[in-house]
């Protein structure tokens, strides 16, 4: 059988490693083209080109999937199975129906649930306490194809986007092997979801949605420390600069503060800067200011003299 996985970011190296690893024979790999990373903005491939090249397997990176071009150089791969997992393009009709077994997509949710670029950290964000990975057959919809199989992942107080973010590619892998064979045999059910998504469809995660707003109650802000690290992670301002949050706790839950108090320092020691909220306190366990390591507060605080208490300005 041969196999056509397509994919550009770390989720989806994993499951092709996971796929290739299995002894399937993969005639090629379909990734977005090269983009500028890191500080510098070089020009580097994504992880999945770089898993394929390691093992020696064809890539093809088309600017648009759906161009004509793009669909004929697919079609000569021959695919009787095309594997995608956070591919980042929506894939034409021309392609879905072009293998013999269709097109199937592992997606880091339990669909109908968070459809959308971001499952991952929207989960964490809205207090799940599970979330999960979901085989779908592909259809022109937005996640919207047959649920073939899923898993549930729990969500905990310690979990992060990069922690769930992990996870949820390791047990993608595993349920897709799982779920492979039965696809092949004939055995796979499909369960049609449902019109309409169960949450607010998952938008693309950007920088400026790591800014904290400190209006917002105090357990909304903790959540979204964990959910946006290590990316665009949780930030404010402190003393004009740049300062991430990358571990807090709730310190109250119950205390009301008005449009003037959010935002302020009101304590201050090794454990934490306490920073009340629109609703309760935040502590700031571990942070980060501009140009300086990530440290703990008590760190931060030997050397560092804050000069304005009011964070955000």
């Amino acid at each position: 059988m041969n196999v056509v996985f397509m994919g550009t970011p770390d989720f989806a190296a994993g499951i092709l490693c996971a796929v290739a690893d299995a002894g399937y024979h993969i005639t090629g790999v379909v990734t977005q083209p090269d983009r500028p990373r890191g500080r510098k903005k070089e020009i580097l491939p994504g992880p999945v080109r770089c898993e394929a090249e390691k093992r020696g397997i064809p890539v093809y990176q088309p600017l648009k999937v759906r161009a004509e071009e793009a669909v004929e150089e697919i079609r000569k791969m021959e695919p009787d199975l095309i594997i995608v997992a956070a591919f980042g393009q929506i894939i034409p009709r021309s392609i879905l129906t072009m293998p013999i077994y269709g097109c199937i997509n592992v997606h880091a949710s339990l669909l109908p649930a968070y459809r959308g670029a971001a499952p991952i950290q929207r989960a964490i964000l809205d207090g799940c306490d599970v979330t999960g990975v979901t085989i779908m057959r592909m259809n022109e919809g937005l996640d919207t194809g047959d649920i073939i199989s899923q898993r549930e992942v729990p969500i905990t107080g310690e979990t992060t986007g990069g922690s769930l973010f992990d996870e949820l590619a390791r047990e993608g892998a595993s349920l897709l092997l799982d779920t492979i064979p039965s696809i092949v045999d004939g055995s796979a059910v499909y369960t049609p979801q449902p019109e309409k998504s169960t949450t607010a469809y998952a938008s693309l995660i950007k920088k400026e949605h790591g800014r904290i707003d400190w209006s917002l109650d105090a357990e909304s802000i903790e959540r979204m420390t964990r959910a946006l690290s290590p990316w665009p992670s949780a930030w404010t301002t402190m003393d004009g600069r740049l300062l991430k949050i990358w571990k807090a706790h709730v310190e109250k839950r119950d205390s009301e503060g008005s449009a003037e108090e959010t935002g302020r320092i009101v304590r201050q020691d090794a454990r934490g800067l306490y920073i009340q909220c629109g609703r309760g306190i935040l502590a700031a366990e571990e942070l980060q200011l501009e140009g300086r390591r990530r440290m703990t507060a008590g760190e931060f605080l030997r050397g560092y003299t804050i000069r304005n208490n009011v964070l955000g300005q």
